[in-house]
């Protein structure tokens, strides 16, 4: 459901977009057979030309790594692990987000005119709620895998297998979809009886009820469950490497400053980027809504994009830092995934790529 309440915001640049007129004072309208059209914002061709190509390149950019993602797990027999899966699930939802939300958006962007009717209008924020939803839950997932793989390794086997994780994979997406259908149905503000209200616009007003309710559920509870996850882990992988350094105490210095450094480096930058870029395109979208009052069109159209831009983030985080992956995409940019039993190679063990 995220991405709705921003949707507001972007009214009130609907008297900048009146003030548009063309060189000879003419107004533009979306619809200029009808008396209630929106009034239509004025571009240059250049304009529109560099955000075509722009948003055409982040939307295959998007599809592209995610698509490599897919491939990778799909493919490769020896990357079927319930972390992996979780991973899958998350590229798929992102894969989506830049296949169909990301230039359906854009569109509405640039043109400044919705020109698919009041039912794509709503089918649009239903889907573009479920894959960010599903995107924020499959984060939720790796988060608590990670936390049972490191502070509970005993347990994990027994605690973390492959048909769990499917269930709780197919939850997340069911969850999502009734959360984002429901809300939509119940706790939009209905366009038709909205007395500024024009032909050729696709907001969406949430009641307050349901905002204070999604800003809990999208933010505050993912958020403080994340973090919390996290520092957990990394507590953890720092007590491991204090005992691990311990039982070294007859070995060189230098081998056990090595050891620390590695290891404790190596926690701290995966886990702070995975922290940090979630705050950044999270957090910034949450504090506009509570400030919507004197946000601008334009802000918020930028933070909502960094809502879209995250789904381009994750495969380079949670993906592009796994050895493994590296060695799959050179499998799949070589075409050696054609190759007979190429789904059974072991790209586990090139540890150097």
């Amino acid at each position: 459901m995220r991405g709705w309440q921003g949707e507001q915001n972007k009214l009130k640049g609907g008297d900048s977009l009146m003030a548009n007129e063309t060189e000879d004072h003419e107004t533009q309208y979306c619809f200029p057979a009808i008396n209630s059209s929106c009034i239509k914002g004025k571009r240059s061709s250049h304009e529109y030309n560099i955000m075509y190509v722009f948003f055409s390149l982040l939307s295959a950019w998007t599809v592209f790594l995610n698509l490599l993602v897919i491939i990778s797990i799909s493919h490769f027999k020896k990357l079927h692990t319930p972390t992996n899966l979780i991973i899958l699930s998350l590229a798929v939802a992102d894969l989506l987000i830049g296949l169909i939300v990301i230039p359906v958006d854009a569109i509405k962007l640039i043109e400044t005119c919705w020109n698919f009717g009041d039912t794509i209008c709503r089918l649009f924020f239903i889907i573009m709620g479920l894959l960010l939803s599903t995107s924020l839950s499959n984060l939720i997932l790796i988060a608590i895998d990670r936390y049972v793989a490191v502070c509970h390794p005993l347990l994990y086997p027994k605690k973390i297998t492959t048909t769990k994780t499917l269930m709780s994979i197919c939850l997340c997406w069911f969850c999502s979809s009734a959360y984002n259908s429901v809300g939509l149905s119940y706790g939009s503000g209905d366009m038709s009886h909205r007395s500024d209200a024009c032909y050729g616009e696709c907001p969406l007003v949430l009641n307050f009820a349901l905002g204070v309710t999604d800003l809990f559920i999208s933010l505050l509870f993912p958020c403080t469950l994340i973090i919390t996850l996290y520092l957990r882990i990394f507590y953890a992988v720092h007590q491991q490497v204090k005992v691990i350094n311990s039982l070294m105490k007859g070995a060189k210095c230098e081998m056990k400053g090595s050891v620390r450094r590695k290891s404790e480096s190596k926690a701290a930058l995966t886990l702070g980027i995975i922290v940090t870029v979630y705050l950044l395109c999270w957090i910034p979208y949450y504090i506009l809504c509570m400030t919507e009052n004197s946000a601008s069109s334009a802000a918020s159209d930028f933070l909502t994009w960094c809502l879209y831009i995250n789904s381009c983030l994750n495969p380079l985080i949670y993906a592009l830092f796994y050895p493994w992956f590296r060695t799959s995409v050179k499998h799949i940019l070589t075409l050696q995934i054609f190759k007979p039993s190429s789904s059974l190679a072991n790209v586990l063990t090139d540890r150097h790529s």
